[in-house]
């Protein structure tokens, strides 16, 4: 008799939740991801993929398609938001590569979205499934209910539903996240525009201004596409769509004494999205029994490092080492020895990147790109951490 698969229900197919499906896979585990749109979109917006999120990838089979459709840059450029003096230069390209033992890579997040959707079969995909319900079931199985009036079984359950998480909310109840009356404007587009207005984006920049920023980048090999996204005081606009359209004449007047290159840029940008800048405070409990979270549904966070995605990603990689071989009566301890190996890193680069000092001055990146989730210690089974001597403070 052929003894039934671990079987996983991971909630929700944004960047953490396929990456988990494409980890767990990794090491024989079934996998059926819900999500509750009806079909992907490829939204505006880029996205920086840092060494330590290459590493995760280049495990999944993903680096050979990464390198040829992102932009390899020079480096992270921090400047004075009206005299474009360099505050701090955060180098990238080979030397960060040889250091680091992976590359820096900046996106499409759709590209590095469907470079992820790739390694997950159709038939373990169920789209239009918004989750509503979760229980225990018979046999120690989690029950669970959608929206549409499905329902199915699994033996773990991996939330990765993002800042306003179901999951999270039917085990411990909704908490609204922490809103700062801030919100960012951003938007991908050719770029030939910006020719007109006799400027140029060749390398990742962050213009930094007295209460606001922006940061811009290519995120094509050949420089044909360019980002960017702000980051300013807004605090009458709370909406939290991703789709929401801004008013770019508001934009450009933000910013309007800022230097003649980010004023060219946003005179170049035909239309922007706007949404709300959230986060939470680190959880203390992830999970419960089999049923746990990941990504934005357990540490949000804002986008001042960049490392939102990257830490969802680490995730995934961590996740599956931790299931790796389990047999069922082990999957709640499983899962927490994750939860416990996670916790420290995640509540330290959310805390770190909501004070919003990175790149401004002297920065120490090490601790943040010289991780590898793959080779990164485990708490031990106790669910202890183990102590690693060789931890950057």
């Amino acid at each position: 008799m052929t003894l039934r698969k671990i079987d996983i229900a991971i909630i929700g197919a944004g960047m953490g939740g396929l990456a988990a499906a494409a980890a767990l896979r990794r090491v024989g585990l079934d996998v059926t991801v819900y999500e509750q749109a009806r079909q992907f979109a490829r939204l505006g917006a880029g996205i920086q993929i840092g060494c330590n999120a290459m590493h995760v990838l280049r495990g999944l089979g993903l680096e050979q398609r990464l390198r040829a459709e992102t932009f390899y840059p020079r480096s992270w450029n921090n400047r004075d938001w009206r005299t474009g003096e360099v505050l701090f230069d955060m180098v990238f390209g080979e030397p960060a590569e040889e250091k680091y033992g992976a590359p820096y890579l900046l996106a499409h997040r759709g590209d590095l979205h469907a470079a992820l959707a790739s390694l997950v079969p159709t038939d373990c995909l169920r789209l239009d499934h918004r989750l509503v319900g979760l229980e225990a079931g018979a046999s120690d199985r989690v029950r669970l209910a959608f929206a549409n009036g499905a329902t199915a079984e699994a033996d773990a359950v991996i939330g990765a539903d993002g800042v306003n998480s179901v999951v999270r909310s039917l085990l411990f109840g909704n908490v609204e996240p922490q809103f700062a009356g801030r919100i960012a404007y951003r938007t991908t587009f050719p770029a030939h525009r910006l020719a007109e207005q006799g400027v140029a984006i060749d390398d990742c920049v962050k213009w930094w201004g007295e209460d606001r920023h922006i940061v811009m980048y290519p995120v094509k090999p050949d420089r044909s596409e360019v980002y960017f996204v702000t980051s300013q005081p807004e605090p009458q606009f709370t909406a939290e769509s991703w789709s929401m359209e801004g008013d770019v004449e508001v934009l450009r007047a933000a910013f309007e004494g800022f230097h003649p290159t980010v004023r060219g840029v946003l005179a170049a940008c035909p239309s922007v999205h706007k949404r709300v800048l959230l986060d939470r405070d680190p959880l203390e409990q992830w999970g419960d029994g089999a049923v746990t979270l990941l990504g934005d549904s357990c540490h949000p966070m804002t986008p001042y490092m960049a490392q939102g995605a990257a830490m969802a990603i680490e995730d995934a990689a961590i996740l599956s080492r931790c299931l790796d071989g389990v047999e069922r009566a082990g999957i709640a301890a499983a899962l927490r020895r994750y939860e416990v190996t996670r916790q420290e890193r995640t509540a330290r680069i959310q805390l770190t990147s909501r004070q919003n000092q990175w790149g401004k001055g002297a920065t120490d990146p090490d601790w943040v790109y010289g991780y590898n989730a793959w080779t990164a210690p485990l708490a031990d089974r106790s669910n202890q951490v183990v102590p690693d001597r060789e931890r950057l403070p």
